[in-house]
């Protein structure tokens, strides 16, 4: 049985402005430890592996979750589960906040991790359960916004909070936003449960193998992980190596990821666009052939100004973020209604995995010499290509299941 069900156009919008909401403070909490990096080593005294495993620690948490969800989350209505989760993620911000070390953060990092990967995957789920997948590319675009306007807004406000007062104030500040964000998705996400029947009706371990058993589920697990080696290898130290390689200054970085938040808020709804139009297989690999160019140009850019670089970064996050938009489209629709919730959960936890391990992976391929410089980035630029290749091939090999679905192009 399918669990869509059918909001007015109205009902739609609003529901879709509420789960990026939801994904917009998500999205800041990871996004700001990034930038936050060149701080972060400099206050504790910690080198680029110490810092990759706090990035890589929240992936892992979230995978771990993401597994455990598995086998629990088609058993609950989607509304309630996803509170819950947003609840829990809401606090474990603010411990963030209030960690008195490296270790501390470390351990808050995880269980944010733990909570914000299943909320990401709840969302993924809803969008699919209630948006028709000709129109869904559209759908995840608007919901992906959440991730330019963190950084059109978020990432520099959190940046600037942490120069007027901590490091700490950016993870307090979000808490306290996702707290009224939660209050608002009470009152404004509707109940999906027609998928509960089904999924109370079979064990854990009986909803499991309807998950892991079918290969077309495989092709788009590989597929997610490849993007993830794509774009996390190269991400983790943009801004280390922009302030210590390129020679922009902290104080530089905000303008650096507004710009590309600006940029990405247009061209993510006209992707979106042209991936329902014209075949989400199709756009993804025009847009992620095209995103080989600033990959390599920005993890081997000599030392210049802001205005130099500026205009590449832009351009880096606009292609390799843009190639969201309709990869997600084309994962959720590779599942049936029926067994999606699952999917997108196992589905999520692959998909931290594998930044985890990209993290980790250009954590180790990272150095750092006594000038303060960094070295090995071009190395993970040519990592990011090889995998961009794999991830296009594998597009072409992930059928569209959805009954509801067959007849439109992928």
């Amino acid at each position: 049985m399918s669990a869509q069900i059918t909001l007015t156009r109205k009902r739609e919008l609003a529901l879709l402005a509420t789960l990026a909401a939801i994904q917009f403070t998500h999205i800041v909490d990871f996004m700001i430890m990034m930038p936050l990096a060149p701080q972060l080593m400099r206050l504790w005294g910690i080198g680029p592996q110490a810092f990759g495993l706090l990035l890589s620690a929240y992936t892992f948490a979230a995978a771990a979750s993401g597994l455990c969800a598995v086998l629990v989350v088609d058993r609950y209505d989607r509304r309630q589960a996803l509170l819950f989760v947003y609840a829990g993620f809401a606090v474990a911000t603010a411990l963030c906040g209030i960690a008195p070390g490296y270790e501390a953060l470390l351990g808050a990092r995880v269980l944010a991790g733990a909570f914000g990967g299943v909320a990401g995957a709840l969302i993924l789920a809803i969008v699919a359960d209630v948006i028709p997948y000709d129109r869904r590319a559209r759908a995840n675009a608007l919901v992906a916004s959440a991730f330019s306007l963190a950084a059109i807004a978020g990432v520099p406000a959190g940046l600037w909070l942490a120069a007027l007062s901590s490091w700490r104030t950016p993870f307090l500040a979000v808490a306290a936003i996702a707290v009224v964000v939660g209050v608002a998705a009470w009152w404004l996400i509707p109940p999906i449960a027609s998928h509960v029947a089904h999924g109370r009706s079979q064990n854990a371990l009986a909803r499991l193998r309807s998950v892991v058993t079918v290969r077309n589920h495989w092709r788009a697990f590989a597929f997610i992980v490849s993007l993830m080696l794509a774009g996390f290898t190269v991400i983790p130290f943009l801004a280390a190596y922009s302030v210590a390689n390129v020679g922009l200054t902290e104080a530089e970085l905000p303008v650096m990821y507004m710009a590309g938040g600006l940029a990405t808020l247009v061209t993510a709804q006209v992707i979106g666009h042209l991936a329902d139009r014209y075949g989400k297989k199709r756009v993804f690999a025009v847009i992620a052939i095209a995103s080989i160019v600033p990959i390599l140009w920005v993890t081997h850019f000599p030392r210049a100004s802001l205005v130099a670089f500026l205009p590449v970064s832009v351009v880096f996050m606009v292609l390799v973020t843009g190639r969201f938009g309709p990869a997600m489209a084309l994962v959720s629709g590779s599942a049936e209604p029926r067994v999606r919730g699952s999917f997108m959960s196992l589905n999520a936890a692959i998909q931290q995995a594998g930044a985890g391990v990209a993290a980790f992976v250009s954590g180790s391929m990272v150095g750092k010499v006594a000038s303060g410089e960094l070295t090995g980035y071009g190395n993970v630029g040519w990592l990011a290509t090889a995998f961009t290749l794999v991830a296009i091939a594998l597009a072409f090999r992930i059928h569209v299941v959805d009954a509801r679905d067959a007849a439109t192009p992928a």
